[in-house]
């Protein structure tokens, strides 16, 4: 079997351009009709079998020398309604609509890495599927799980990455445990009496309890729950009134809830919100209605995959290019996979001041250091021969 290093070097400019072309014609999630048309087209020119899932997902299976183990490598496809502000030859061609958070990137290093894999099909010991999820934006992993995507046939073992420009290009980051957080997404509406507010005593005031809920809500991630269970409440939207000297009868706020440990259900923060925020509008006089759902569950790394991935990354940049304290707040769909079969997901640094790539995900001028495709596309062949070599999850 080839070097997988090599072997990269021999495509890169194939993936490089792959990924300026989803870069130009972004599509929203479970709108990737474009999109899927390109995957399912790459992969049937290597001879693989697709298959669309969940309107615009698409999957294949690179047989190996056995059907198992079989090996999820994942990608996801949607783009955000963001409007594009960079100065590049690829740029979005789709008005408020732009890969401002590296999926373009990520589909053609899981592409790339197909080609590949399928070159060297009959040396591996073990098979490989690829799923090329939609929506990961707003949790389309679960309507792809609901399309069997797990069980036919089963899956073994899941593995995922993102390029992550907070992080320096050349480094690979991988922890075991909780990495990613959970997120909650909530809408309190505030119901009062609306009047002048020069009588204020003939009105019930909504932006009273609201600013009470804002600030009293601040005590169950600081007094509620223990530190070392990280817990993030924040407001990013207050709604309500039409006028300067006008009370308004309803005011709503919206907002997230994040979190960074498995047991959720014990802790409850949303629950929590919704007690205090009833509790806080009837001290006030206000009608309360609460709203939520779940959008991400934390994304739990398996401890032994996680092992295995960081043995890997560790021959490919060496220990002092490899992280392995990299958590955040934010969420992740590929969560909805790793709680049902034992996933790894790793973070590829393409943070490089220079080169404008180090600025945040989701914003306007988000870009990617294309140095670090071949590093993921590496990380993607690599990790899948080890899988395979160890005889998979133990």
């Amino acid at each position: 079997m080839a070097n997988p290093r090599q072997a990269v070097k021999k495509i890169i400019d194939e993936v490089i351009a792959m990924r300026r072309d989803f870069h130009a014609n972004p599509e929203l999630g479970f709108e990737e009709y474009r999109t899927a048309e390109k995957i399912e087209e790459y992969l049937q020119a290597l001879g693989l079998e697709t298959e669309r899932v969940a309107k615009t997902g698409v999957t294949a299976i690179i047989e190996g020398k056995s059907a198992k183990p079989l090996l999820m490598l994942r990608a996801d496809m949607d783009a955000l309604p963001v409007e594009e502000v960079n100065n590049l030859d690829y740029c979005s061609t789709c008005p408020g609509v732009m890969h401002a958070c590296g999926h373009d990137a990520h589909m053609a290093m899981l592409l790339g890495a197909a080609r590949i894999l399928n070159d060297w099909r009959g040396e591996l010991e073990g098979s490989v599927k690829l799923v090329f999820q939609p929506n990961e934006e707003e949790a389309g992993a679960l309507a792809m799980i609901k399309a069997g995507v797990l069980d036919n046939p089963p899956i073994d073992a899941a593995m995922g990455l993102h390029l992550w420009s907070p992080l320096k290009t050349g480094k690979v980051g991988i922890n075991a445990g909780a990495v990613m957080g959970g997120l909650d997404i909530f809408k309190i509406t505030i119901r009062g009496k609306g009047g002048h507010t020069a009588y204020p005593e003939t009105a019930v005031d909504p932006l009273i309890a609201a600013a009470d809920i804002i600030k009293t809500a601040q005590r169950i991630q600081t007094r509620d729950i223990s530190l070392l269970k990280p817990t993030a409440i924040m407001f990013g939207r207050i709604s309500g009134g039409s006028k300067a000297n006008i009370i308004p009868d309803k005011v709503t706020l919206e907002g997230s809830v994040r979190t960074l440990y498995p047991d959720y259900e014990e802790e409850n923060p949303i629950e929590r919100l919704k007690n205090l925020a009833e509790n806080v509008c009837a001290v006030h006089g206000c009608g309360c209605c609460f709203e939520y759902y779940r959008e991400n569950i934390p994304l739990i790394n398996d401890q032994d995959l996680s092992h295995l991935a960081s043995e890997v990354a560790g021959e490919m940049v060496s220990v002092t290019g490899l992280v392995s304290d990299l958590v955040c707040m934010a969420s992740e769909d590929f969560s909805e996979f790793t709680a049902r079969v034992p996933g790894v997901f790793v973070f590829i640094g393409t943070g490089n001041k220079e080169k404008k790539s180090d600025y945040p995900h989701h914003n306007p001028r988000f870009n990617i250091d294309e140095d670090s495709l071949s590093l993921g596309v590496e990380m993607l062949i690599s990790f899948a021969l080890k899988f395979f070599q160890k005889g998979g999850v133990k």
